[in-house]
């Protein structure tokens, strides 16, 4: 709409863990397999089996949405074009060093049997003490405590008591630590401890770093393979690392007696075992950190393990000076401090995962006949096993034929191919036209949970790979939960698909997907009390536009966005305001109107003209503004009143002159002034709209009337509204201000004394200056219309007549509706005098609660502010009540023969309230 040539390319990643997870589950749902009674092959046929049938819904959604993509470039990780720039990059790293084999530790999730990313754990707080349910466990697991135990000091009686909250993993223990300084053990320094349960001897090393002398005992056990603070420390010392674990979460050949149990039942083995020697000295509550593998549930084991890796040092330096440097703007700022702090403290990334469904590592293992190889130093790459082996030949320097190859089983990390998305959907490796057109591109949007494990990534290898940023910025969403601001989880049963909210759903239907999930028989129950709980008739059909206008009017920069359903589905009441606005213009666009060619100010337009047409530049600055500068709450709120200021005040103002006959020149004029002023704004709003709300607009504005020779088959590719300052009008803003002002205090004069509709009071106007008087005498045929009055009367400096109730407007100005004729005073005062009564038992119940000896010290604080209020409020009420009583004592004393009934009815209601 503003005239760039644009493209937005759909595509998806193949989500490595989550897919393969799915499709196991299915497999041993329907077929009681597993993916190793079918073999690998077989198993990636049955994942793009899954694909083709559920995999797109991803794409699906962003179809609803009205997403302007070109569907003709879209595009999967897994396709060949993709999966050829994965290859070509692995290699391309590998041969320059960035790429490489490595034994290190890593989030092992043993359920899964896979190494993890970081952004796949889940942090759980264990403020103590507690049972959890783990994967492939019968029985809970005990968290959340410190158990205590001793090693026996080597030809001595002395031992040396430790602290540890995973007691299992002591049968992986190569040392044991202590400060150096820490007067206590200086005499241990060198010492050997003696394992209880397998023949090793641990040394008592020395390691400031380590041991914090105030913490517990200030002796620290030692596993390098299996903690990351442990096996910093035995890098530092030289220590062995000895991994205790087998992939699935057994205990190994290295745990002596406890071979071939399940890790969490080796814990309660291994302390029953101590407590039989005489060796454990008793647990306590510990409050800790759990990594939890979002995708099955069980419990993180740090393991060591051979992957590979990507060197990030380098690439990270230069992603920092591109944010410095400005060259790369991520929006909002805050988050660049965020982007800093990670990329100063990165480590290496782990890209390999031991999965079947990915992109497969394309790195050979090198054996060679008659030599003993090194793990790490004895992989090749290659485009395939042929380019592999002559490349191993030639390095080392071996003929071919006493050389076999075995392709790694591993597959790559998701956000590895992911990582080169901006450049591999344009055919890099090739230098294509599309590469050349395109890239770099202009913009990311994503959310900021991500914005490392994405964004960064791409960054470093746009610069590695291309020399170039992949955009110039990257804007971070909102986060969507739900209306109570919790992340959405299927087991809290509070997830929302788009969908659902586009075309509405039963509860039933809501509670029939959770069925489908497979959510264990607990958590299942409480998700379907969840969504019980808060969608008890289902989710109302919303539409895509008021599900986008909300999203947008919802985003803050970097915030969350708590959904809530009932304010989506009020967005789609918006959209009616909008149909039945155009609608009306429809009608009044006589046959045969064609809009002004180029819209000119006539000089006979009157106040309201001016006052709509200042609205409409406002709308175009403020909106375009919003959209700039990424303030898509401001745009949408900006756009949203400029609709309801033009349907509310000016379709109403318009309507008396659109109805009116005759052929009078100044009837016609102004008729038609009204027509292409309405015109323009019904055209120009529905453009400002159209990034928000695609399907009614588009719908709409097509069927507008256009300019000769101005017509575009689609409002997407139309013109964007440019600015008109000069239809800003500070002073005619000021004046219909006012008005509004005037007319808001008669409309609440009209509910105070339940004026029907259909009823037509008379109003007067008192300005207490003339300035005032001038501007409401312009204003006065729209006062009328607006406040549903018989008639205006402006006055200046003067009173009103009798038999009014008054409402100040203003310090210059009130308003007074004329009651007799209108009410019946002695019906309305018995209506009054009940709702007096009742509202003084509200009070007075409420009050003497207040009053109770126990209230200030039982009652919580918000309780009593929240008291307070309504205390304040009834007050509030009541005190109105009694204004317009008196208002209709007066009336009833005005009447003629009325004054012994209006006697009576101040004997009969004339009591004051028993405020306590």
């Amino acid at each position: 709409m503003k005239g760039h040539k644009t493209l937005w390319i759909p595509g998806m990643d193949h989500a490595g863990i989550a897919t393969q997870v799915v499709v196991e589950k299915r497999l041993m749902a329907e077929e009681k397999l597993t993916r190793h009674d079918i073999g690998r092959t077989k198993f990636v046929e049955k994942v793009w089996e899954w694909k083709r049938e559920y995999g797109n819904r991803i794409l699906q959604q962003l179809r609803v949405m009205g997403s302007s993509v070109d569907w003709n470039r879209e595009v999967f990780t897994m396709d060949p074009k993709l999966s050829r720039a994965v290859t070509e990059s692995f290699i391309t790293l590998f041969d320059r060093g960035l790429i490489y084999r490595s034994t290190r530790l890593v989030n092992w999730c043993c359920a899964l049997k896979t190494a993890i990313a970081d952004i796949e754990v889940d942090m759980l707080d264990v403020e103590k003490r507690c049972m959890l349910t783990v994967p492939n466990h019968e029985r809970k697991v005990e968290v959340g405590v410190m158990h205590d135990f001793a090693y026996k000091v080597v030809d001595s009686d002395e031992e040396l008591v430790i602290s540890t909250t995973r007691v299992e993993t002591m049968l992986g223990d190569t040392a044991v630590a202590v400060h150096p300084k820490d007067k206590r053990y200086i005499h241990l320094h060198g010492k050997m401890l003696q394992h209880p349960f397998v023949n090793r001897l641990l040394p008592v090393i020395c390691d400031e770093i380590l041991v914090d002398m105030e913490l517990g005992t200030g002796a620290v056990k030692v596993t390098p393979a299996h903690d990351p603070n442990d096996y910093e420390c035995g890098k530092r010392n030289n220590l062995p690392f000895i991994n205790l674990l087998t992939d699935d979460g057994l205990i190994n050949d290295n745990g002596g007696p406890f071979k071939g149990m399940k890790r969490y039942e080796a814990r309660y083995h291994v302390q029953k075992k101590l407590e039989e020697l005489g060796l454990y000295r008793g647990s306590r509550d510990n409050k800790m950190r759990l990594g939890i593998c979002s995708r099955s549930g069980d419990i993180i084991e740090p393991i060591s393990k051979p992957q590979w890796y990507v060197k990030c040092d380098g690439m990270a330096q230069r992603a920092i000076e591109s944010v410095e440097k400005g060259d790369l703007q991520i929006i909002p700022a805050s988050q660049k401090e965020t982007w800093y702090r990670w990329l100063k403290n990165i480590r290496d990334w782990c890209i390999s995962r031991q999965l079947w469904w990915g992109h497969r590592i394309p790195a050979y293992r090198v054996r060679i006949e008659g030599r003993s190889m090194d793990e790490s130093d004895s992989w090749m790459v290659g485009h395939d096993e042929n380019e592999a082996l002559e490349r191993a030949a030639k390095k080392f320097n071996v003929d071919a034929t006493k050389i076999s190859l075995e392709q790694d089983s591993d597959v790559l990390d998701t956000w590895y191919s992911s990582g080169l998305f901006p450049f591999s959907v344009f055919g890099w490796p090739d230098n294509t036209p599309e590469l050349k057109a395109f890239y770099p591109t202009t913009l990311l949007e994503t959310g900021f949970d991500i914005l490392f494990f994405w964004v960064a990534r791409m960054v470093f290898m746009g610069q590695e790979l291309t020399g170039k940023l992949p955009f110039r910025q990257v804007f971070l969403h909102s986060m969507v939960r739900d209306k109570y601001g919790r992340k959405m989880s299927k087991c809290l049963g509070n997830v929302i698909d788009p969908l659902d909210v586009v075309s509405g759903i039963t509860l039933q239907g809501l509670q029939e997907k959770l069925r489908q999930t497979n959510l264990p028989e607990a958590e299942f129950a409480r998700a379907l009390k969840g969504q019980k709980l808060d969608y008890p008739d289902g989710i109302p059909q919303c539409g895509t536009d008021a599900l986008r206008f909300a999203l947008c009017a919802y985003t803050t920069q970097g915030g969350d966005i708590n959904l809530d359903i009932l304010r989506v589905h009020g967005y789609r009441k918006f959209c009616n305001k909008i149909w039945n606005a155009t609608k009306f213009g429809m009608k009044n666009f006589e046959a045969g109107f064609v809009p002004d060619a180029a819209f000119q100010l006539t000089g006979h337009e009157l106040p309201h003209d001016l006052w709509m047409l200042s609205r409409l530049s406002f709308a175009i600055e403020a909106t375009d503004k919003g959209m700039t500068e990424f303030d898509f709450g401001g745009a949408t709120t900006t756009v949203y009143n400029f609709w309801y200021d033009m349907c509310d005040v000016y379709l109403e103002v318009i309507k008396p002159i659109m109805n009116r006959e005759g052929e009078q020149e100044n009837v016609a004029l102004h008729k038609q002034i009204a027509q292409n002023i309405l015109y323009r704004c019904l055209d120009t709003g529905l453009r400002l709209l159209h990034p928000f709300m695609p399907y009614v607009t588009e719908e709409l504005w097509l069927r507008l009337p256009h300019r000769a020779g101005s017509v575009s088959e689609s409002l997407c590719i139309s013109n964007y509204p440019t600015l008109c300052p000069a239809f800003t009008n500070e002073e005619e803003e000021a004046g219909m201000k006012l008005c509004r002002d005037v007319i808001n205090r008669c409309n609440s004069l009209r509910d105070q004394y339940n004026l029907a509709p259909r009823q037509r009071p008379t109003f007067f106007v008192e300005a207490r200056n003339a300035s005032v008087h001038t501007i409401l005498s312009a204003h006065a045929e729209d006062i009328k219309t607006l406040a549903g009055a018989e008639a205006i009367h402006l006055l200046l400096n003067e009173e009103p007549p009798g038999g009014c109730a008054t409402e100040v407007v203003n310090d210059s100005c009130s308003a007074f509706l004329m009651l007799k004729g209108m009410i019946d005073p002695k019906v309305e005062m018995a209506k009054l005098a009940k709702k007096k009564q009742d509202k003084e038992k509200l009070y007075n119940n409420l009050y003497q609660k207040t009053q109770l000896p126990t209230y200030e010290t039982k009652v919580p604080v918000n309780v009593r502010q929240l008291n307070s209020q309504k205390l304040e409020a009834y007050k509030q009420e009541m005190e109105a009540i009694h204004k317009v009583m008196e208002n209709f004592r007066s009336l009833l004393s005005e009447q003629v023969g009325g004054q012994e009934e209006s006697q009576d009815a101040q004997r009969k209601h004339n009591v004051p309230f028993q405020f306590q």
